[in-house]
């Protein structure tokens, strides 16, 4: 499949948000409570993720023929906020986590980890890209995470 990775630019929030939306709310919102799914859109809207775009935010989408089919989100070059992928299986999450870490390290060149809170639904899946849990699984706000860490160096 032809798979095109960039840089999120100003305007494509609604696309990736529309993508976050499906993705969470097939995946992960039937483990949260109304109250953690309130609390992660006002996180994961569009108006949010423009505000981020200036304090230290990465973004990068994955495109297949016009359709975004990914997203991840950094912000403070160091934490994944967001990475949500429409076609699992593929690589794509890989691939976005690879371009948005060089993009990261290019703004912070002492970079040596990575943390995320991960949905309980995609801890298989950061495990997968080297990420190991640095604590039990919590709940903030109606939010489930596991929080884990990855070493990049």
């Amino acid at each position: 499949m032809d798979i095109r990775y960039r840089i999120m630019k100003k305007g494509d929030e609604h696309r990736a948000c529309a993508l976050v939306e499906t993705v969470f709310n097939e995946l992960v919102a039937p483990g949260y409570s109304p109250e953690g799914i309130g609390e992660f859109f006002k996180y994961a809207s569009p108006e949010a993720m423009a505000a981020r775009s200036d304090t230290g935010q990465v973004a990068v989408v994955a495109e297949h023929e016009g359709d975004m089919v990914g997203v991840i989100e950094m912000v403070a070059y160091s934490h994944v906020s967001l990475l949500f992928v429409g076609r699992r299986g593929q690589g794509i999450a890989r691939e976005l986590f690879r371009i948005a870490l060089e993009a990261c390290r290019s703004m912070n060149p002492e970079l040596s980890e990575v943390t995320v809170n991960s949905s309980t639904y995609a801890r298989a899946a950061y495990e997968k890209l080297g990420f190991t849990p640095t604590g039990p699984q919590q709940e903030k706000s109606g939010i489930v995470f596991v929080p884990m860490v990855c070493n990049v160096n």
